[in-house]
């Protein structure tokens, strides 16, 4: 099997399947990744170990802090105690909450990082009242994207004037 078939099956089975956890499986939450495809991860309960990322996973599939994953426990493992078997996206994590599988610990950390993304998506921004005689499209600026990843700076009209009559 070519690379491109075994990437193609492989993101086809994490996008496409709703998998629930058996009993020895662990939803967990990844905390870092410090390298070899190795990830610290956090269960409900607070436990910390180390999981692996099997070989179909790797240069296919790539997970960040905050993703959440299914695991299997490895019994000989002393550092590394569950080996990846699932990675949750979006559409399955919520699919868990709505079956009643997700941990309750999860939850709250799921509705803190989607209030957080809203507030980045949407940055307060001073409004303006408009003139109901004049179109100013050239000075409305409510329609470009914004880059989150920079720091928003709102010059006040105080400062611009006192700049100008200098």
């Amino acid at each position: 099997m070519s690379q491109a078939t075994k990437r193609k099956h492989v993101v086809k089975e994490v996008l496409g399947e709703h998998m629930v956890p058996s009993d020895q499986q662990q939803i967990v939450r990844v905390l870092r990744t410090p390298g070899n495809n190795l990830h610290e991860v956090e269960t409900a309960q607070g436990q910390r170990f180390l999981v692996s990322m099997p070989s179909k996973y790797r240069k296919n599939i790539w997970i960040k802090r905050g993703d959440f994953l299914i695991v299997d426990p490895i019994e000989e493992g002393e550092k590394v105690k569950a080996e990846i078997s699932f990675v949750l996206c979006k559409d399955h994590v919520r699919s868990l909450q709505k079956d009643g599988h997700w941990p309750e610990a999860f939850s709250q950390v799921t509705e803190k990082d989607n209030n957080d993304r809203n507030r980045q998506t949407q940055p307060e921004l001073p409004a303006e009242p408009q003139s109901s005689g004049e179109e100013s499209s050239s000075e409305d600026d409510s329609d470009l994207f914004v880059n989150t990843n920079r720091r928003q700076y709102h010059e006040s009209e105080e400062e611009s004037e006192e700049e100008e009559a200098a």
